[in-house]
């Protein structure tokens, strides 16, 4: 929703913009209300919905990019300890679609195909948070897990992990981000206990005109009253993936023990270097992960 009318100053109050943006907000939320209702493409939604009944569930929204899919479920199976990892398709070609529904059957990932989104080509953000949204609504709310956790597909664990295991003492934790005097949860790597937020209207969308990117949305619903220093945290450091090439042209980070490609940052002329580069830091946990991780025990 759009920010408190007390929030804009006089030059904005000038050029209309509280007007400007509740309309606009009016009307991105009637966009999505339509995509909450389109039918998924390919999955077998109700049997995905009793897998994930009671259980600790991964989800990943996934796009284009098959090897980075690949990888993440490899490592995810090997060091992760979880019960069922999803993966909510949102790509736009079918070719793209079929390579990642092929990876998801080759690791045993439960895999969605979801409808066409109305903001791919228009907002990758607003994509993303559509993305997370219906499946929130047609998968997970329905399903009553225990806890769920969204990763970016870029991310990728390389050590041995319960990220579960911080939700026997907090309703809800991840990497924090903040925009103002406002923090949410960013929508890579967040994680929920539903018996503490399944009633709530979620909305893991961005909320632009206050400054929140995707899962910012969240902010009136969950956040507003939590002190975050009370949610737990790791370490981020961001470094360049190439030797003698500027961060921002080669951006990554290690978020604790997981290493995050930021895919869709830096020079993409260095795409294909970087992702080597990634390769070759991910060798160590690909050859190492042991195959009893998955189970949640």
């Amino acid at each position: 929703m759009p920010k408190a009318l007390r929030e804009y100053d006089w030059r904005q109050w000038l050029r209309l913009q509280p007007l400007t943006h509740a309309i606009k907000s009016a009307r991105y939320r009637k966009i999505d209300r339509g995509f909450l209702r389109q039918p998924v493409r390919d999955g077998a939604i109700a049997d995905i919905r009793d897998a994930a009944r009671g259980r600790n569930v991964l989800l990943t929204a996934a796009f284009g990019d098959a090897q980075c899919l690949d990888l993440q479920l490899r490592l995810t199976n090997g060091l992760v300890r979880h019960d069922l990892h999803i993966v909510a398709d949102n790509s736009i070609s079918e070719a793209s679609a079929r390579e990642n529904r092929q990876v998801c059957a080759a690791h045993g990932a439960a895999y969605v195909r979801l409808p066409a989104n109305p903001w791919t080509v228009r907002n990758p953000s607003r994509s993303h948070g559509a993305a997370l949204n219906w499946m929130w609504h047609n998968v997970l709310k329905p399903a009553a897990p225990a806890a769920f956790g969204f990763l970016d597909q870029d991310l990728f664990p390389t050590q041995p992990c319960d990220p579960f295991e911080p939700l026997e003492d907090a309703a809800f934790y991840g990497d924090l981000r903040w925009a103002g005097a406002r923090w949410y949860l960013w929508a890579g790597y967040c994680f929920f206990r539903f018996d503490a937020v399944g009633r709530e209207p979620l909305d893991f969308g961005l909320d632009w005109f206050a400054g929140l990117d995707t899962g910012g949305a969240n902010w009136e619903v969950l956040y507003r009253g939590v002190d975050p220093s009370t949610v737990p945290q790791r370490p981020i450091t961001a470094f360049a993936a190439l030797p003698g090439v500027e961060l921002r042209q080669a951006y990554c980070e290690w978020r604790g023990s997981w290493l995050h490609e930021v895919g869709l940052d830096g020079d993409l002329s260095l795409k294909a270097k970087k992702r080597a580069a990634v390769l070759r830091l991910l060798e160590p946990a690909l050859e190492a992960s042991p195959r009893s991780a998955r189970q949640g025990g």
